[in-house]
């Protein structure tokens, strides 16, 4: 009886705790289905709304296109430095690995593979194996990229994985497989400034995802287990290894065959590393000038400083006429925001060329690097005020090195930490070890802070652009000699004394007023009552030569006489010539009419100087700069375009007549040296310039279908060669511009030839009913002399 009533409790205590586990169960179940329901409304943690999972807010670069197809650069967002890929952009080969490696079932399950996921729990959770392979589907590792923060308690750490389980089951309803595959490689940071396949497939070597080859592709696959383990940059021997798991994956996927196999996982680790940086790559100072111009805002005058009135007259004449000044902020997307460059992955489609960009920058390379900066560091190391020349009073020296040394950036962070000026002084004396740049790469040295300062303003600037005369497109933008070190853009931005190249503004005013090229004037020594009322007397390179005889203004301009030149300028009115200058697309509004004005003192860019030669190659029609051709969306669909602006200055006539001129220049005067040094036969006009003690050399060339121009000179005025022989503008810019100009003619795709002419009227007569003299000077050794 008693075991009877025994059974009978036991089987009733049994019943209850089935029961029991029933209803634990049970709740179990209701209380995890609530938890997914509260997860999925965003009740409990975040869920992002359904219009951010149909668009997920990616930030996308920018790209800089040439006109040849080749990406020069990118603007970004900081750590942002992704350019987005469809998947038919993609190597097969990344989509295998990826797949092989993190979610071999990715095609068969709906955003959580049950069966990787028990795997997971079973063989970490209860026998403890660390290499147990990953429970996360592709689908929610792209949910944790997008929307999953880094945990900062208990409870968010508990709550992540179930968040991501929901997030990823709603992406895989709204996109395809491919979509989500394309959205992790876009998402995915792959390290050195590399977000996205696309990005980290230039970085790494070299080439567009779909060019990735299979062991390419694995190393970067291997990445997404930790790029920061993996990097293939600081580890090559255990990325190497990480590619061959991953290979070793593909191949028990069938991805690729069992020789295949072999035969890669041999293969050594090689990279075509290309450091991703707006201050390296092509065009650097083009990238950044582009970048300032297209983000401007609208000009207003509180923002600019008394000593900054010039410049909110340009900025404000630009926002008003140029529709690429400020374009972010004259244009809206569809939502009503502005665009940015930083985050809407536009693509900018520039004029430049890049093989004449490459050349550009290897005419400057091989010329300043090569020869000039040299014979600067020589001539330096005999001066006492090293760099400045020796005509500057050591007070004066004193003082701009004061003044570089407030606006350096150690002097500001010592000074924001509260730092004395004696110990700030202390500090720029005080010798430490320190990298600082050559032409032949960086290197270690020990010198004071002070001393560097000195060191690098010994390096010699200059400024090159060069651009078609009919379309205005820009083919070649040299701001400086390394953007990295040097920052300040002497193409567009700078401005310097243009010495001599004025000379033609000069000379086509007096053929706009009826004079001819062959109208003579005495060379003599001028002295003329100036607007002060004072007298001046302008200095000539060689007065001696041709003392006393009449010459005609052609001989004048091609041997850049001063004498000729002052004499020609005192018959005209130096307020016309101001106006001509404007005329010519200078925005300088501090130029003064006064009668030297025709020996250059005036301050204008290479880029204005370029675009106001163009009249002289395109019939007296200048034409304005144009950087970019259109913009377009991430999509390909095209935003703005942009065509050339055009201003007649000098009739067809006069332009003639001065062509005659400038081509005796190159034929037979200062521009010599490009017939003798450089090969260069084309039928072309140019001008070298020169200014006060060398401060600033010039020269400035053109063919009926190129205009290029070059400055080069110190940081400062008083930075310059002490000598004529170095510092002329035949010197120091001219041979840039030889150089460019015959890799460009080498070049034969570029479809540049030497045998073009300039096309003058048949009745055209420059000398009227005068005879033209035979103007050489038969002294082809003294004829670079003349500045």
């Amino acid at each position: 009886m008693l075991i009877l009533q025994f059974k009978t409790y036991f089987k009733n205590m049994i019943k209850k705790i089935v029961i029991g586990l029933w209803i634990l169960f049970a709740v179990a179940v209701l209380a995890i289905a609530g938890v997914f329901i509260a997860i999925s409304n965003g009740w409990i943690g975040y869920m992002p709304p359904v219009e951010e999972l149909e668009n997920p807010s990616y930030k996308f670069a920018t790209e800089v296109y040439s006109e040849d197809g080749k990406v020069l650069g990118t603007w970004s967002a900081e750590k942002e430095n992704r350019v987005y890929v469809s998947y038919n952009e993609l190597s097969p080969y990344v989509i295998n690995a990826l797949i092989a490696t993190e979610d071999i079932r990715f095609a068969e399950h709906s955003g959580i593979d049950a069966k990787a996921l028990g795997r997971a729990v079973v063989k970490r959770g209860f026998l403890m194996q660390a290499e147990a392979g990953g429970g996360s589907t592709i689908t929610q590792q792209l949910s944790k990229l997008l929307y999953s923060p880094r945990a900062r308690n208990f409870m968010e750490r508990v709550l992540q994985k179930p968040i991501e389980w929901v997030i990823a089951v709603k992406l895989e309803r709204y996109y395809t497989k491919e979509e989500i595959l394309s959205l992790y490689l876009n998402k995915f940071d792959f390290l050195n400034n590399s977000v996205g396949i696309k990005t980290a497939s230039f970085t790494y070597f070299g080439v567009e995802p779909k060019d990735l080859k299979v062991e390419e592709a694995a190393t970067l696959i291997g990445m997404c287990k930790n790029p920061s383990l993996y990097n293939p940059v600081r580890y090559n021997e255990r990325v190497k290894g990480r590619r061959n798991v991953v290979l070793h994956q593909m191949l028990k996927a069938k991805y690729i065959t069992e020789q295949e196999y072999d035969s890669l996982k041999n293969l050594p680790l090689t990279l075509k590393y290309n450091r991703v940086d707006h201050k390296e790559g092509p065009a650097a100072y083009l990238r950044e000038y582009l970048r300032g111009v297209i983000t401007a805002k609208k000009p207003d005058r509180k923002d600019y400083r008394g000593w900054q009135q010039q410049k909110f007259y340009e900025d404000s004449v630009a926002w008003a006429t140029n529709p690429l000044y400020g374009w972010c902020a004259k244009n809206r997307k569809r939502d009503g925001s502005n665009y940015n460059i930083y985050t809407d992955g536009l693509k900018i489609y520039t004029t430049i060329n890049s093989r004449m960009q490459t050349y550009a920058e290897e005419a400057v390379t091989e010329h300043l690097g090569g020869h000039l900066q040299d014979r600067f560091f020589a001539e330096a190391a005999k001066k006492k005020n090293a760099p400045y020349s020796w005509r500057l009073q050591e007070s004066k020296r004193d003082e701009m090195l004061e003044r570089a040394v407030k606006q350096s950036e150690r002097y500001r962070t010592m000074k924001a930490a509260g730092a004395s000026e004696a110990a700030i002084k202390k500090a720029f004396n005080t010798k430490e070890e320190m990298s600082v740049y050559s032409w032949k790469g960086m290197k270690d040295t020990i010198m004071t802070p002070m001393d560097s300062i000195k060191y690098y303003k010994h390096f010699l600037r200059t400024g090159f652009m060069s651009m078609d005369p009919i379309t205005g497109h820009v083919k070649a933008y040299v701001g400086g000699p390394n953007y990295t070190h040097f920052q300040y853009d002497m193409a567009m931005v700078g401005r310097r004394q243009i010495g001599s190249t004025v000379k033609p503004f000069v000379y086509a005013l007096a053929m706009e007023n009826g004079y001819t090229p062959c109208d003579e004037i005495r060379k003599v020594e001028q002295t003329i009552i100036a607007e002060n009322g004072e007298p001046w007397s302008p200095r000539t390179s060689d007065p001696k030569k041709r003392y006393g005889e009449m010459v005609t203004l052609r001989w004048g301009l091609a041997n850049s006489d001063n004498w000729i030149t002052a004499n020609l300028m005192s018959k005209l009115n130096p307020y016309n010539l101001v106006k001509l200058i404007h005329n010519f697309g200078v925005m300088n509004q501090q130029i003064d009419p006064v009668i030297s004005l025709c020996l250059g003192p005036c301050e204008i860019s290479v880029g204005e100087m370029v675009s106001a030669y163009t009249a002289f190659a395109n019939k007296g029609i200048r034409v304005a700069p144009l950087f970019v051709t259109r913009i377009e969306d991430n999509d390909g669909n095209v935003l703005a375009t942009f065509t050339p602006q055009v201003e007649e200055v000098i009739s067809a006539s006069g332009t003639y007549k001065m062509l005659t001129m400038l081509r005796a220049v190159i034929n037979e005067g200062t521009g010599g040296r490009v017939r003798r040094n450089y090969g260069i036969t084309v039928d072309m006009g140019g001008k070298t310039g020169t200014t006060n003690y060398n401060a600033d050399g010039w020269f400035m060339g053109f063919t009926p279908s190129l205009v290029s121009g070059c400055w080069v000179g110190g940081e400062e005025p008083d930075i310059h060669f002490d000598t004529m022989a170095d510092g002329q503008g035949a010197s120091m810019a001219l041979p840039i511009w030889g150089l460019y100009m015959k890799k460009v003619f080498a070049d034969k795709t570029l479809g540049y030839e030497q045998t073009e002419t300039f096309q003058f009227p048949k009745d055209f007569n420059p000398c009227g009913d005068k005879q033209e003299e035979n103007t050489s000077t038969n002294r082809p050794e003294l004829d670079d002399l003349f500045n």
